[in-house]
Parts: C-alpha cells; sequence; structure tokens
C-alpha cells in the first residue's frame, strides 16, 4: 500500500486533493552543474579569463617544462582497514589478522603521462608545511620548471604555500583544477590503487611498518610505468592525452 505515515507511523491512503511533502534541494550542488572536462579544456569567447588545460599544456611546452598531476590521500592506509578476498575451511569464517592498535599513514603523489611518478609517504597531518615539503622534493628532480596541477584543498592555497611558491616560481608553479571536479584528475586512481591494493596484504604491527610497506607499493608502480600510464585511461581524465 502507498500513501503517508501519520504521526503515530501508522500508513494512510493518499487523499485527492491532498498537498504531498516536499523536499528541499536548496543545500544540493545539480549534477549538471559539475564542471566536465569540456569546461575545463575550452573557454567560451568573450567569457571572464580562466586558467585552462591547453593554457598550462601550451606554457609548459614553451617553456621546455614538465607537466605533473598531483593528489593527496589523508590518512590513506588505515591498520584496522581490511578488503580484498580471503579463505577459511568450509563451515567456518574466516579470520584476518590484525593488530588492536590503531594508527594511519597518508602520501602525495605526482604523475606525468610519461610514466613518472613522485610520492611522498608521511604520518602528520596534511596541512601546508607538508605541501610545501612535497612540492620542494618534487622540484629537486628536475633542472627544468615543474608544472603541477592539484585540486583546490585548503592545504594547497594557504599563504604559506603561496609565498613558498612566490621565492621558487622559476622552479615550480601550481594549478587548479575546477572545483567540485575530482573525476579530473589523473591522480586520483593512485589513491584508489593504494587503498584497494595494501590492506588486504599488509601486516603492519605499528606505524612505521605500515609507511615501509606503503613506500615498497609506491616504488614497486614506479617499476610499471605501464600500470601509471593506465591512470589516464578513464573517461573522464582522457582528455590529457588529447592534442
Amino acid at each position: 500500500m502507498t500513501g503517508f505515515a501519520d504521526s503515530e507511523g501508522r500508513m494512510r491512503p493518499p487523499q485527492r486533493g491532498a498537498a504531498r511533502p516536499t523536499w528541499s534541494t536548496s543545500g544540493c550542488r545539480p549534477t549538471s552543474s559539475r564542471p566536465t572536462a569540456r569546461t575545463w579544456c575550452w573557454t567560451r569567447p568573450g567569457s571572464r579569463p580562466r586558467e585552462t588545460w591547453p593554457a598550462i599544456r601550451a606554457r609548459a611546452k614553451a617553456e621546455n617544462g614538465e607537466v605533473f598531476f598531483a593528489d593527496q590521500a589523508g590518512r590513506g592506509v588505515r591498520s584496522e582497514q581490511v578488503t580484498g578476498r580471503t579463505w577459511g575451511g568450509e563451515g567456518t569464517t574466516p579470520v584476518v589478522r590484525r593488530t588492536g592498535n590503531r594508527f594511519s599513514v597518508s602520501a602525495m603523489s605526482a604523475i606525468s603521462t610519461k610514466g613518472r611518478m613522485h610520492v611522498m609517504v608521511f604520518t602528520e597531518s596534511f596541512e601546508a608545511k607538508v605541501m610545501c615539503r612535497f612540492l620542494g622534493r618534487l622540484a629537486g628532480h628536475f633542472d627544468r620548471k615543474v608544472h603541477l596541477i592539484v585540486d583546490r584543498h585548503s592545504a594547497h592555497r594557504p599563504k604559506t604555500v603561496r609565498t613558498w611558491l612566490a621565492d621558487h616560481k622559476d622552479v615550480i608553479e601550481l594549478h587548479f583544477l575546477p572545483s567540485y571536479s575530482p573525476d579530473l584528475n589523473p591522480d586520483a586512481p593512485v589513491n584508489a590503487d593504494l587503498k584497494r591494493s595494501l590492506p588486504h596484504a599488509h601486516w603492519a604491527r605499528n606505524q612505521a611498518e605500515l609507511a615501509a610497506e606503503t613506500r615498497r607499493f609506491f616504488h614497486r608502480r614506479q617499476r610499471q610505468p605501464h600500470i601509471e600510464r593506465g591512470y589516464f585511461g578513464g573517461r573522464h581524465v582522457r582528455y590529457v592525452l588529447d592534442e
């Protein structure tokens, strides 16, 4: 039976002419208004100037620079997280042994279409000083300018980071994806790969061991450039490969 529940929880059939309940959507962002690869790659003539992917790519090419996409995995791997499959005897419940202690590690990664990956694993909260440390490590691997594209996380835009970038503007420059557009970041699947692949295999008993296993995972991926290039194969990020 369809209808409406009264104040006592009993179902009442709908009456002709009765007003139906409504729900407010004032706090929701319509899905159709989320940025797409088209809006990120194209500017309407006469519209307000904004940064687009073709403009960033052209600047990097003119400066003979490197382009990377970066993302962070906040509390990326947790000690109590269990994924994947296991086995057990018939009629018995499989048991996956884990430590009772709770700890986690985080990571920041950057990838390029050339199959390059740079990673920093850390245990503290992701904030401005961690972001500056990652920027310094990434820029230190190259003798040319790096153009790094990230989302609009609060740790990417504070005054501390802006000041650091101003002091190192000749070696690295930060660019931002449109708001509400995680699908446009090719580095997002890296974090999904980490969370899917590592937790069911790790036997870490403390935070240091978990950090070491996380680094081993990324070291394997750095030796697998075909997998790294595969991160750019998603439907929403193929625009990066289009000339």
